[in-house]
């Protein structure tokens, strides 16, 4: 099994005709997939294919694609369009004029698709075709060294969740073992201030059924059974080769859920402690769910 992480880089180079490039893939935590793509003039097409391509292969995470061309050729037939340029500069007044965004640099629209056009027939339609589709591959195997990069990150972050898991389960094994002295502590703390109020009035039988009913509600036994089953599921979820990020986001609220009641229950002090301890682990290990695919 391989748990996908989404932090990772990767680099491709190639080559053709006049034309040289170099292709940085890198990506980090996001929510869902979002792809963001840089590439030289002229080659408009090469950022649907890298959207297409970083769909095939992740599922999350905040994808930047870099594609960096030169060429030994001197072209003289580009042109700025400077409808696109007009365009561009009117949907960012807004946010400019808002406070929400700077002022766009000459050189930050100049990058943007559709502000520099080159003449194709520099190097002929079907060579530029075929520059482009070299390109596109190029991505194609920066994205494939991005992938395994984040397969390698989550073969490490694997091992890490499996040591806070057994953490946690030794936690809950250790707080199993003082809950079940809870009720007898609870039965003689109540006994006590109960006579302490009532004095004669106190019958064995009237203790005897407010103890209990105590008893009861500080029993955190299934609080225990559940976060016992939460351990198995997540362990079942390292041993599944599937994006699972989503359902470790949803298995640590329910973690920490039960961890929670289980303080709030606790009349011990070692209990307790224990359920701090547990709290405190569980949130190290939804740091680190953070960076599951």
């Amino acid at each position: 099994m391989t748990l996908a992480s989404m932090t990772g880089f990767a680099r491709s180079e190639g080559a053709q005709g006049d034309w040289s490039w170099a292709v940085e893939a890198r990506s980090v935590n996001g929510r869902n997939l979002d792809l963001r793509f840089r590439g030289p003039p002229g080659f408009d097409g090469l950022e649907r294919a890298a959207r297409e391509a970083a769909q095939t292969r992740f599922q999350r995470g905040s994808v930047t694609v870099n594609v960096q061309g030169k060429t030994t050729k001197k072209t003289t037939g580009g042109r700025i369009n400077v409808d696109a340029v007009e365009r561009y500069l009117t949907l960012c007044a807004p946010f400019v004029a808002a406070g929400r965004a700077a002022a766009p640099t000459m050189d930050g629209v100049l990058s943007l698709p559709g502000v520099v056009e080159l003449d194709a027939s520099d190097d002929g339609p079907d060579l530029h075709a075929a520059i482009e589709a070299a390109m596109a591959r190029s991505i194609d195997e920066a994205l494939d060294g991005l992938k395994s990069a984040r397969a390698e990150e989550g073969a490490s972050l694997a091992w890490v969740l499996r040591g806070f898991l057994q953490v946690i389960e030794r936690l809950v094994i250790a707080a199993a073992s003082d809950a079940a002295e809870q009720p007898v502590l609870i039965k003689q703390r109540f006994e006590r201030r109960l006579t302490e109020l009532a004095g004669d009035a106190a019958t064995p039988e009237r203790l005897a059924q407010e103890a209990a009913a105590l008893a009861l509600k500080a029993d955190v036994r299934e609080e225990l059974d559940r976060l016992t089953g939460h351990v198995a599921s997540a362990r079942a979820l390292l041993s599944q080769d599937l994006a699972s990020g989503r359902r470790f986001d949803f298995l640590t609220q329910e973690f920490m859920r039960e961890a929670n009641t289980l303080c709030a229950k606790s009349a011990m002090p070692s209990l307790t402690s224990l359920g701090l301890e547990l709290k405190a682990t569980i949130d190290q290990f939804r740091e680190q769910v953070q960076n599951v695919e």
